[in-house]
């Protein structure tokens, strides 16, 4: 059975209807002021980023945690005890959004990781903890690794290299060999030529290696090719790389390649149907799908190097997890390759990832539901899931507890998109009863190519306990759906996203679930161009935040870093061939259709959205007398990791839409200076 501690809230409890007769009477109060225990410092403390667990020797478990009080800093744990020395910090900057930074070896009883400052790979002794350094010293960290493969009969590891060292207009991406002996010798290429690569895997016997390229424009969730290379006893390609999945001109992305132990090729594809489904290639080089399921991903889009959502354990037997798009959570299951037969595993988690098998067969996951914080969990001896790690020590009593809601909605043109929609809810408070309708804030998820879920999120939970309604909206475009509803965004970022985002809003305006003179938007990054684009474009929403956003289209064509630098060709068009286009569509080109009071919070290390685009749209607020604040973080890159920094951004938006909405906000940390809205009384 599973332990008490882990079963979801909402399953039904002879309790319930006890605790229903003693529930003490709600004091009614304005949506909105409702004084709620999820304060931001409640919200954020102690909480971690976990990300991903692995099994070192005899099967203890190591993990990585981000610590937002260290300044974001991410520390390599094992069993509870930091390996990772105080001045270090485990990330690689491989196309700067990184993944696949460390690696346990425990055959070798080792650990593997890029340091974020310097970008050296080191290795260190599980045992000892001693580190030595495995790739030469480059200035200003141009020389960087991720996603490492052990080749154990040579003593090395293949991985991606990303090197800066050239004066070429972008760095080189390559598959290399670094040597585990710690002599620091210049890494040994072993495939090159590609713009990107990724998922680097050996066969058992060390022969053969497989690995996923992409080239400019293409996106590794657009068009990729697996291709597979026989070594020599040198360790050095003996062959030309053979194109085995996908490639150049057909619109598929096969990802995650991986070997059974006698040398077949297993991959995730979504050829034929367009859903990410388990491939094995057969022995005349064709694709087989061992199980066909459209309507189901097998995979997601590698946006960070390292991924794995499935295991092959033997010749004949996988271990899987999928999605559905009719359902709001993940299944994890054994896969028969021969029969194509799936077998559920039951797992506590509506949402999980990096599932790992140790040794002796039991599992482990980074966990997640719909009622309480991630948790690295392990299954016993028995079979029992038991957390060995949580992200936060938070947790909410059901009537506290707003539980997300899948609603599929009409928006323009026949089409329909996906929300998780959250009812406000508070123990001890409900709204006024005299027809008042509850504000709404909607959710843009980042990417745009990737999605959201209805796993628990403290920070949807901030909002819903003062009396908001949240809409958590998947656009067209978004992951988990199939590549038709995923390409609904070519070409047209800046159309669909914004058109889906209103609709959400209206919809439930309609429906009479919300305040149509109260709707909000916000987002980060793409999620942020999605909130000033709603803003400029739709007359739906009284106010808006964007964290990070995108304002300016050719700025971000011209100013990105080399992964994302070809992307908006496949979201808006080639540039500069539809240069107006990018005008067209830019929020920061269209500030004469902007009404809407704005929030803007920026980090001024950002590479990826140059902090002088919120400062370009702050000042045209000011010079078009429309409300705006501007807020910018020292320190900060894309995506804020300081504790303090996600605190002001949470409190400081509710601050916002406060004075915006006038209405009183309840529960703003002591000291707490209010954001300063220019223009206000206009």
């Amino acid at each position: 059975g599973v332990p008490k501690s882990l079963r979801p809230l909402e399953e039904p409890s002879v309790m319930k209807g006890v605790t229903s007769m003693m529930r003490k009477t709600k004091v009614s109060k304005p949506y909105g002021s409702w004084p709620s225990k999820l304060t931001s410092e409640v919200v954020t403390a102690g909480a971690l980023r976990l990300g991903g667990m692995q099994f070192g020797v005899g099967g203890r478990p190591l993990w990585l945690e981000g610590r937002p009080q260290e300044g974001g800093r991410n520390v390599l744990v094992a069993d509870g005890t930091d390996l990772t020395p105080k001045d270090m910090n485990v990330r690689t900057r491989v196309h700067e959004y990184g993944g696949g930074a460390w690696k346990v070896l425990p055959d070798l009883g080792l650990a593997l990781f890029t340091d974020f400052k310097t970008q050296i790979l080191y290795k260190q002794s599980l045992a000892t903890t001693d580190l030595t350094p495995l790739t030469p010293e480059v200035e200003n960290a141009e020389l960087r690794f991720a996603d490492f493969e052990l080749d154990a009969t040579r003593n090395r590891v293949v991985c991606v290299m990303e090197d800066h060292r050239g004066d070429g207009k972008e760095p080189v991406n390559s598959l290399a060999a670094v040597d585990l002996d710690g002599g620091r010798a210049e890494p040994v290429t072993i495939a090159a030529g590609s713009d990107f690569y990724a998922s680097p895997v050996l066969s058992r016997d060390g022969t053969k290696l497989a690995y996923v390229s992409w080239e400019h424009p293409a996106m590794p969730w657009d068009i990729t090719s697996i291709f597979v290379v026989e070594l020599g006893e040198d360790g050095l390609p003996s062959s030309e790389p053979k194109l085995v999945a996908g490639g150049p001109g057909k619109e598929e992305a096969p990802q995650q390649p991986q070997f059974c132990p006698d040398g077949r090729l297993i991959y995730i594809s979504d050829e034929g149907t367009g859903w990410w489904n388990l491939f094995e290639l057969e022995a005349e080089g064709r694709g087989r799908s061992i199980c066909p399921m459209p309507g189901c991903e097998f995979g997601g889009p590698p946006w960070m190097l390292g991924t794995r959502t499935y295991e092959v354990l033997d010749d004949d037997k996988i271990l899987c997890s999928y999605s559905s798009a009719d359902k709001p959570t993940k299944t994890l299951a054994y896969l028969k390759i021969s029969t194509g037969a799936l077998e559920e595993v039951p797992i506590p988690y509506g949402s999980f990832g990096g599932v790992q098998v140790a040794p002796d067969g039991r599992l482990g996951a980074l966990g997640g539901s719909t009622t309480k914080p991630v948790e690295i969990a392990m299954q016993n001896e028995s079979g029992d899931w038991t957390a060995v790690k949580k992200s936060s020590s938070l947790s909410l009593e059901e009537d506290t507890l707003s539980l997300a809601q899948v609603i599929k909605y009409p928006s323009k043109n026949g089409r329909h998109s996906y929300m998780f929609f959250y009812p406000p809810k508070n123990a001890d408070f409900e709204g006024p009863g005299d027809g008042e309708l509850p504000p709404l804030l909607v959710k843009t998820h980042g990417g745009p190519t990737a999605a959201t879920s209805a796993s628990f999120s403290p920070m949807i939970q901030y909002w819903t306990s003062r009396g908001f309604a949240v809409a958590d909206v998947n656009y067209g475009g978004s992951t988990g759906y199939g590549r038709e509803y995923r390409e609904l965004l070519k070409g047209a970022w800046g159309i669909v996203d914004v058109e889906d985002a209103a609709a959400a809003a209206q919809y439930l305006a309609d429906q009479g679930m919300v305040d149509r003179n109260r709707l909000a938007i916000d987002g980060g990054s793409a999620g942020g161009y999605t909130t000033l684009a709603c803003l400029a474009f739709t007359d739906v929403f009284t106010a808006g935040c964007s964290l990070y956003g995108v304002a300016s289209l050719e700025a971000l064509a011209g100013d990105t870093h080399k992964f994302e630098s070809r992307y908006l060709d496949y979201l808006v068009g080639p540039y500069p061939e539809t240069k107006q286009i990018y005008k067209d569509r830019a929020p920061i080109e269209n500030l004469e259709k902007f009404s809407a009071p704005l929030m803007l919070f920026q980090g001024l290390e950002d590479k990826i959205v140059p902090p002088n685009q919120a400062q370009m749209m702050f000042d045209i607020c000011l010079e078009k007398k429309i409300p705006a604040a501007l807020e910018m973080f020292e320190g900060e890159q894309h995506g804020f990791r300081k504790e303090e920094n996600i605190r002001r951004c949470l409190d400081g938006e509710y601050n916002f839409y406060s004075q915006v909405f006038e209405f009183e906000a309840a529960g703003l940390p002591a000291g707490f200076v209010p954001v300063n809205i220019s223009n206000l009384n206009n």
